[in-house]
């Protein structure tokens, strides 16, 4: 199974972002999920948010648009040097 190209964390909530590769080049995708904890003490995920956690979540979303801009700024750049050699 692949790796996540990066995690961003608060509390219990988390954005995983993916890294996607084709012919026109890499594209990222987000993946969010919030952490809970069972009465036999077992934590789950869901992708299901409380009222509580969407300003939080908005704001993990914002991070990782940067994230990803700057990644996407990375990719052209390593593209433009591999066309170049």
């Amino acid at each position: 199974m692949s790796q996540p190209a990066h995690r961003i964390r608060s509390g219990v909530l988390q954005l995983t972002i993916w890294r996607n590769s084709g012919d026109k080049g890499n594209w990222y995708s987000v993946v969010p999920s919030r952490s809970y904890k069972q009465a036999d003490d077992s934590w789950k995920q869901t992708d299901s948010l409380n009222f509580d956690d969407l300003l939080s979540m908005a704001k993990l979303f914002d991070l990782a648009h940067t994230w990803i801009l700057h990644q996407q700024q990375a990719d052209q750049k390593a593209k433009k040097n591999a066309a170049a050699a």
